[in-house]
């Protein structure tokens, strides 16, 4: 890096100069960038919730739907975008809506899995308790499908995070747009700077949801717990014979 703020000047890929006078330009950036992941996020699992259990609860629902999700995902994103335009604008609902589209294959299919993966006899069990239809599917279903289900919004979190940058292409993008325009001037320090924190943004979201699933599923770690000291209980056992 050169010195006395000459970094600028040089155009240095790492640039101290560049994050201190450009702080807010980074701010809002930054911001627009979490504000459309998380609306992207949460109308995605919105969406992908009644998707799952239609997909569920009609076999011949459950071909299209996930057939129709997959096709999706497979849409280049600039080709979405653009497509998505005429009907939207040029706004931030491009952006979201193709996201949400695209978080579909992820979600439907991981709570799908993680509904199959609930023991029978914890139904039975319910059901002989006196749960309807509702309070089992909330009451017992899905929170022993939590770990699928955090595992899917995992995935889907950090590929959003990702995918938001292409918004740039319409002017929401978050930090794609600093990429973008920093691609087209050869500005080094703020390629990589807003690079930099797309990743941060990206692990930082992640390790966030697996905090939150290991405080939603305690049961997992007990699990794990009580199969490490079986595991070291029988290490023992087989040293001492």
């Amino acid at each position: 890096m050169a010195a006395n703020g000459n970094c600028l000047i040089s155009n240095d890929w790492i640039c101290g100069e560049y994050v201190r006078t450009r702080g807010q330009e980074l701010t809002d950036a930054v911001l627009q960038h979490i504000g459309i992941t998380v609306a992207s996020v949460v109308l995605g699992l919105l969406v992908a919730l009644p998707l799952a259990l239609l997909a569920r609860r009609w076999r011949s629902v459950a071909g299209p739907v996930l057939g129709l999700t997959t096709v999706l995902y497979t849409v280049p994103s600039l080709a979405m975008f653009s497509l998505l335009v005429p009907v939207f604008g040029l706004s931030a609902a491009v952006v979201v809506t193709g996201l949400v589209l695209y978080s579909l294959t992820i979600l439907v299919r991981n709570i799908l899995a993680g509904l199959a993966a609930v023991p029978e006899e914890a139904r039975e069990a319910a059901r002989g308790m006196g749960y309807g239809p509702v309070r089992l599917l909330f009451g017992v279903e899905l929170p022993l499908a939590l770990p699928a289900l955090m595992a899917g919004l995992r995935i889907a979190t950090v590929s959003t995070v990702s995918l938001t940058t292409v918004g740039a292409i319409i002017g929401y993008g978050g930090l794609g747009n600093l990429v973008y325009e920093g691609m087209r001037s050869y500005f080094k320090a703020q390629v990589l700077t807003a690079s930099v924190l797309c990743v941060v943004l990206a692990v930082g979201a992640d390790v966030l949801l697996l905090l939150i699933q290991r405080l939603l599923t305690p049961w997992t770690r007990t699990r794990r717990s009580t199969g490490r000291r079986a595991g070291r209980s029988a290490g023992t056992e087989a040293v001492a014979a």
